[in-house]
């Protein structure tokens, strides 16, 4: 199963979430500043996820620092400033600026500075995520994509991962539509319990494959079925997986 080769794995050198290896670098930097992974994880939104995942780093530059000190003397009115010029860092900077802003004092208020400690000491997976939904803009899909990161790839320890839920964006829903596990056009809710059906003890660990397929192969007008690994399990690709099963209900029945 890919999602378990992908949680077995060791860890990478360094965890890509863009193409800027600097930006990748502080993003990974969990000892001194694992506060910009949980920002990079809430600008997550509503853009492509390389432009949001820079905007700890383009910050960074703009003020020359990223120290949760550096971090925490800004003002809101700051924070959008500079998310604002010399170019837009997100779409809705003044919502993100705000979130921005309030995560980096909950951090500083709340956790001494140390986001680490949102994760520290291997907790369950529910009181993770649910760390994670304290801050202002974190659903349940930022917060469970987040712990869900954590375990697979950076190899946090967590006493458990029933609570890591799958991200159901427009992808993840397309390639279970498309693999018969959920019927076309499902919502974010019937994959995310079909998920946990499929997988209880980690319904999570089937995110990132799902996510790559839908990116890279399935996608919305021509899906290259003949480059996906799931070819020969899928029923779009392969319609004689449907009528073989509709022969079994029939001789069972």
């Amino acid at each position: 199963m890919r999602g378990r080769t992908l949680l077995e794995a060791p860890k990478e050198q360094l965890v890509e979430f863009t193409r800027n290896h600097e930006a990748n670098a502080l993003l990974n930097d969990l000892n001194a500043h694992p506060h910009a992974f949980v920002l990079g994880c809430l600008m997550d939104r509503q853009v492509k996820y390389e432009r949001a995942w820079l905007i700890p780093y383009s910050i960074s530059q703009r003020i020359r620092g990223f120290s949760i000190g550096e971090l925490s003397h800004l003002s809101r009115e700051d924070v959008k400033a500079v998310m604002s010029r010399p170019e837009p860092l997100h779409r809705f900077v003044d919502r993100m600026s705000g979130i921005f802003y309030s995560a980096v004092q909950k951090i500083a208020n709340e956790y001494e500075g140390d986001a680490s400690r949102i994760w520290m000491g291997e907790p369950s997976s529910a009181e993770a995520v649910y760390r994670f939904l304290q801050f202002n803009g974190a659903g349940p899909k930022i917060a469970t994509m987040a712990v869900n990161i954590l375990a697979r790839d950076f190899k946090i320890a967590f006493s458990d991962f029933f609570s890591v839920d799958i991200s159901a964006d427009v992808h993840v829903r397309r390639v279970f539509a498309r693999l018969g596990l959920c019927p076309p056009e499902p919502t974010a809710e019937q994959v995310v319990y079909k998920a946990r059906a499929v997988y209880p003890s980690f319904p999570g660990m089937i995110d990132l494959p799902c996510w790559d397929i839908g990116k890279n192969w399935c996608g919305p007008r021509v899906p290259q079925c003949s480059s996906c690994y799931m070819n020969d399990l899928c029923p779009t690709a392969n319609p004689s997986i449907l009528e073989h099963a509709d022969v079994e209900v029939r001789r069972s029945g």
